[in-house]
């Protein structure tokens, strides 16, 4: 169970589409999709479906910010390193983002959802440092070479967020799996493509 993120294929593609721009075939974009997000509030008497549902509304906050992101221009390699850095600035914000609101849940109610958490928010600082990184490289690179090679990177940090399971911290622990499943906005992260 792990949210699918559509626009990344499609924002993967743009990129592709930059790199062949500049000579360099696309690779093959990766898989995934976007959903809307539905909130309704854990009963405040059930601490476990209370801490779940804030996960994953951060969580959510997340694939909002990724259907969000801004388009790729390839028409020029110098537009495509633009609008690269551009998204992956956001990618970057909307990383910060979800880790604060992770951070900021307070202590889990049940064994195993402070570690769970803490293994997310140090996933996702991995990634945005490395997204920041091929930002910087996007915005300082003259080279054409270079540029190549950053785009070609910006590409793989969305290939990687695609295969985020940011999910996977509440099902590690049982009573945050089985709250979870309880839970619509939970359940809205996790939908299957039709």
């Amino acid at each position: 169970m792990r949210p699918r993120f559509t626009v990344l294929a499609a924002l993967a593609t743009g990129i592709g589409l930059g790199l062949a721009g500049c000579g360099q075939q696309p690779a093959v974009t990766s898989h995934a999709r976007q959903e809307g997000l539905a909130t309704v509030s854990a009963s405040e008497a059930d601490p476990i479906s209370a801490w779940a549902e804030a996960y994953c509304g951060a969580a959510g906050g997340l694939v909002r910010t990724l259907a969000a992101l801004p388009s790729v221009d390839p028409s020029t390699p110098q537009q495509a390193s633009r609008t690269s850095s551009e998204l992956m600035l956001s990618v970057v914000e909307g990383l910060d983002r979800t880790s604060a609101a992770l951070e900021d849940l307070g202590p889990a109610p049940v064994a195993g959802g402070d570690s769970s958490r803490t293994a997310a928010v140090a996933q996702l600082g991995g990634i945005r440092a490395r997204a920041d990184d091929v930002r910087r490289r996007l915005d300082s690179s003259a080279d054409p070479e270079a540029t190549k090679t950053a785009l070609r990177d910006a590409r793989t940090s969305l290939d990687e967020l695609d295969r985020l399971d940011l999910l996977r911290g509440l099902n590690d622990v049982p009573q945050l799996a089985a709250a979870s499943s309880r839970i619509p906005v939970c359940q809205e992260l996790v939908k299957q493509p039709r």
